[in-house]
């Protein structure tokens, strides 16, 4: 669980920090915080990490996803393409934003692909809220001649990607917004949080702003001050920033251990006939949080999943059947249940969410199995757990 796998004596310094002052508020009360903000420090951090110019910390990967698309000025009625493999989350900030999501195509690097999206792109396409899934990004290079000749508004959900990078370029930072999830399963977490980033100043402001209900932070007088948005309280906690900034001052140790295990592990799969991996348009870009694989079938794919569970192997997902990361699942999304009305509903779904036809995305989803790789892995246990799942996957193919 990567950032998980550290939890010790610098984030209980931390924590306990912000407890000594009783401040658990990311604003004001400068004096009794003692010049305290923690949640500065960390956005401070992934600045360094990332190279954006602005970032800004809140309450959770998917807050960190509406911002982020009310930052760039996605909202009511606008057409977005998105990818029907992803954490559901990115559907629904769409869908609650009021916008309208268009379901595209990805390919065997686990994002939206070009032709993907040359296939649903219309007059009335708003933008992209593209999904750097599993660990590693998109084809930007493919991606962005389609974002910047059709004037779209590109969004970075890249809640499972932090660490990753395209040719040197952070993921998050091709588009208007990008943002990062901090849950407890994430290379870095902060318990609960999420993190937003962006070149663009104004929508900076609006991300700040946005997130809580429209303060504009400035001055002394909290409440006071000029209201230029409306917004929301997506604000993160003192606590969680805390455990946060002390992990984005681990990630680069993370990283480094993600891409050593990973390597042991894919070159011993690399040594078995019908086992492929998942498209790096840029490898070294890779965060390597996951080992993504191809068995040559759906059908074997499932069946090395089940060999897995009869020998007690654990770590890998199967996201073809996972009811929360691919709309084979999505009944909830293809029916438009919700306990309020939503603008979709209003405006009407751009396409037949029951009859889509996406069949690359069925293909490879449905061959691809995904391994959590462990930062802490000692070395005996990586050997034995490599041996064990060559084997398992050995007795299906046989």
């Amino acid at each position: 669980m990567a950032g998980a796998e550290f939890f010790g004596a610098d984030e209980r310094k931390e924590v306990n920090e912000v407890l000594d002052t009783g401040i658990l508020f990311r604003y004001g009360f400068d004096d009794a915080r003692k010049g305290m903000f923690k949640a500065k420090e960390l956005e401070a951090e992934a600045v360094k990490f990332t190279g954006a110019k602005h970032a800004h910390a809140v309450s959770s990967g998917s807050t960190a996803v509406t911002t982020a698309l009310a930052a760039a000025g996605i909202g009511l009625g606008d057409e977005v393409i998105v990818t029907p493999f992803t954490f559901v989350a990115t559907i629904e900030a769409v869908m609650l934003i009021g916008a309208l999501p268009v379901f595209a195509e990805v390919d065997e690097t686990l994002c939206l692909s070009a032709e993907g999206i040359k296939a649903v792109l219309t007059p009335k396409t708003k933008g992209i809220c593209l999904v750097h899934m599993c660990g590693a990004a998109a084809d930007m290079d493919a991606i962005m001649p389609i974002v910047n000749d059709n004037n779209l508004t590109l969004v970075e959900d890249a809640g499972q990607a932090l660490g990753a990078f395209h040719k040197g370029t952070s993921v998050g930072l091709f588009g208007k917004t990008g943002c990062f999830s901090f849950d407890f399963f994430k290379i870095t977490t902060a318990g609960e949080g999420g993190l937003c980033i962006t070149n663009d100043e104004v929508a900076y402001n609006h991300m700040a702003e946005y997130s809580d209900h429209g303060h504009t932070h400035t001055g002394d007088n909290r409440g006071m001050e000029a209201h230029n948005i409306m917004g929301t309280n997506f604000r993160l906690s003192e606590t969680n920033a805390a455990i946060g900034k002390v992990q984005m001052q681990r990630i680069e140790t993370i990283r480094t251990n993600n891409k050593k295990h990973k390597a042991v592990l894919k070159n011993a799969l690399a040594e078995i006939d019908g086992v492929t991996f998942r498209h790096m348009p840029d490898p070294e870009g890779d965060s390597a949080t996951f080992l993504n694989f191809f068995m040559p079938t759906t059908e074997l794919s499932q069946k090395v999943m089940a060999q897995f569970a009869e020998d007690g192997i654990a770590g890998f997902n199967y996201w073809y059947t996972n009811m929360y990361h691919f709309i084979n699942q999505w009944d909830h999304i293809k029916d438009l249940k919700s306990p309020n009305k939503l603008a979709i509903h209003h405006f009407g779904a751009p396409q037949d969410y029951h009859a889509l036809e996406l069949p690359k995305s069925n293909e490879v989803v449905g061959r691809l199995i995904s391994l959590g790789i462990k930062a802490n892995w000692p070395a005996d246990e990586l050997e034995a757990f490599k041996t064990k799942m060559v084997a398992s996957i050995k007795k299906v193919l046989a």
